[in-house]
């Protein structure tokens, strides 16, 4: 692998515990951070997340090989105009967007000719900001590479080496392909436990506060995803616009036969789909994706 210096743009979750992740398990590599926020870099230099934290961007990219934009989709363009002056000749592009059709123009749009490997690391939590990363955020996880055809081999195995480095497990992806899975599998589940928790508040008047009391398991875990950073939730549904829609839809019809099945009194039809989707939840706990202990091995009291 050839990356030796690593510039990260965005200093909250995702690029903190790249950098603390690379300071762990690869020290050899070199690290600049930048972030719009003054505060964050303040605190970022307080918490070494990157072993220079700069004033500027053009100055966190002036030697880089390897630039990670991390900051929410939208801004995605905004940054790359902030580091396309200073950006080193063979430099390697890329993010950490969790939709990558949007991203992959933004950024050729604003980096004619650049080495551009969008990328998007499956790890995070509820919680944001510079306070939020930790070294092992990206342990067992799968990093989704998503070069466009012609891009340069020896950068995607670069780049895929990096993050293997990190504790990853990176795996190539058309852009399109991936956006449509990631709508399936965190896009609409976001957008299902934020509508749940917003109905549950609206709600709140006619059960005078026992949802937020009682809550038990399935209405608490919504409530985690749902407090995910809105700022980035918001821009993942623009930029993902279409696949989104594509798989609401057909969970629309889902939805739609499930409360026919229950106004009908057809329990088979119930039965069928909750066997079914049981043996979903092993198929997932049985590739290491989540924790099969009783309460997904909380600690909570």
């Amino acid at each position: 692998m050839s990356i030796e210096r690593v510039a990260i743009i965005g200093l909250g979750l995702i690029g903190g515990s790249i950098g603390l992740a690379v300071q762990d398990k690869i020290p050899e590599i070199r690290t600049r951070g930048w972030d719009v926020d003054a505060d964050v870099r303040r605190r970022a230099g307080e918490r070494g997340l990157v072993q220079q934290v700069c004033d500027t961007a053009a100055e966190a990219v002036a030697d880089a090989d390897l630039v990670i934009l991390c900051v929410p989709v939208g801004a995605m363009a905004y940054a790359a105009d902030a580091i396309a002056a200073a950006l080193p000749q063979g430099a390697i592009v890329s993010d950490v967007g969790s939709s990558k059709a949007s991203v992959a123009r933004a950024l050729r749009h604003a980096l004619p000719g650049a080495t551009i490997i969008p990328a998007h690391p499956v790890a995070g939590t509820e919680k944001s900001g510079p306070d939020a990363g930790f070294a092992d955020l990206f342990s067992h996880r799968w990093c989704i590479l998503t070069p466009a055809p012609d891009a340069d081999e020896a950068a995607v195995a670069d780049l895929a080496g990096f993050w293997e480095g990190l504790g990853a497990k990176a795996e190539i992806m058309d852009a399109e392909h991936h956006d449509l899975v990631l709508a399936v599998t965190s896009h609409i589940p976001h957008l299902i436990a934020f509508t749940i928790v917003g109905t549950a508040s609206d709600l709140e008047d006619v059960t005078q506060g026992e949802v937020i009391k009682y809550s038990a398991g399935g209405f608490r875990d919504f409530t985690r995803i749902a407090a995910s950073d809105p700022t980035m939730w918001r821009d993942v549904f623009l930029t993902n616009r279409d696949a989104v829609l594509e798989v609401l839809g057909r969970f629309s019809e889902d939805l739609t036969a499930l409360q026919r099945a229950i106004r009908n009194g057809d329990g088979d039809t119930l039965f069928e789909l909750f066997t079914r989707t049981r043996a979903i939840r092993r198929q997932v706990v049985e590739q290491g994706q989540d924790d099969a202990r009783p309460d997904f091995g909380r600690k909570d009291h």
